[in-house]
């Protein structure tokens, strides 16, 4: 059988993140996302994790040697149209991914950056902070940080009384290398969730949502990878991000509880709910 003409490919995403067994969050998330919002997904396991929806108890980082490989092999061999990178394990990682970005400077770069899990654990230590912040938030096309993480990025430890509001610390990520920063209100204590889309110019666009009860395994891998997909897919920055956001909510609208810890978002709602309007 002929192979696809690269016209009648679908867009291909490289997702860098860490296996979750749970399939709720890392690169199990990403996987699904980007299949269900028609893109092809690569994967780059940066690190294995013993889990559960409970919480994190295991992480062993991946040799940096091997993540280098695993991606080097993928881009020499298939047209790429966008990078995600999720948890990443050790700031030797942080490194070798940052050196092979470099040589697809044209690709649009969606980063989350996982510090740590949904019940609090530590998954970046100091060291990988630092590289990222360093090696690859000049390199990012948009990062997309809870409240949480982007105080931990910009936080000067060394300076009194440096508590920077959300819009101040995203035009510190901004002034870093980001092009854009996506802050998410999910950590926030406000009735709606809002989320705000920050440029050089200051705010590019805020949306709001309806607050879902409980708590939820992989949100933010969701919407990353949904961004992705949505600039893979030729959408402009601003309604790639409205678009992943709604994608997201819908997600997680019809989550699941599979276990005892979190809910998992249900990334292919839409096909269940084609089904259920098939049968009406």
């Amino acid at each position: 059988m002929a192979s696809a003409t690269p016209e009648l490919l679908p867009p291909i995403v490289l997702a860098f993140a860490a296996s979750d067994p749970t399939g709720g969050a890392g690169i199990q998330a990403d996987l699904l996302t980007l299949a269900s919002m028609g893109c092809h997904p690569l994967s780059v396991i940066t690190a294995l994790t013993i889990q559960d929806t409970a919480g994190v108890e295991e992480v062993l980082a991946i040799d940096a040697d091997w993540v280098a490989d695993q991606a080097r092999a993928l881009l020499e061999d298939m047209p790429v149209a966008a990078f995600k990178l999720g948890m990443l394990g050790s700031a030797e990682t942080v490194s070798v991914i940052a050196e092979i970005l470099a040589d697809y400077p044209d690709i649009p770069l969606v980063f989350d950056p996982v510090l740590a899990s949904g019940r609090g654990d530590a998954l970046a230590d100091e060291e990988t902070i630092e590289a990222m912040i360093e090696m690859l938030l000049p390199q990012t096309t948009i990062l997309t940080p809870n409240s949480l993480e982007v105080r931990r990025l910009v936080l000067d430890e060394d300076a009194e009384d440096d508590d920077p509001d959300l819009p101040e610390c995203a035009r510190r990520l901004v002034a870093l290398g980001c092009e854009y920063v996506l802050v998410t209100g999910t950590h926030e204590h406000t009735p709606l969730v809002v989320n705000t889309l920050y440029g050089e110019a200051g705010v590019v666009r805020s949306d709001r949502w309806e607050r879902l009860p409980g708590s939820f395994h992989g949100s933010g891998c969701t919407l990353a990878s949904a961004i992705a997909a949505n600039l893979a897919n030729g959408l402009d920055m601003a309604e790639a991000v409205r678009d992943a956001q709604d994608y997201t909510w819908q997600a997680l609208a019809a989550g699941f509880r599979p276990g005892m810890g979190q809910f998992i978002p249900d990334r292919f709602f839409w096909a269940r709910n084609k089904g259920e309007a098939d049968e009406v």
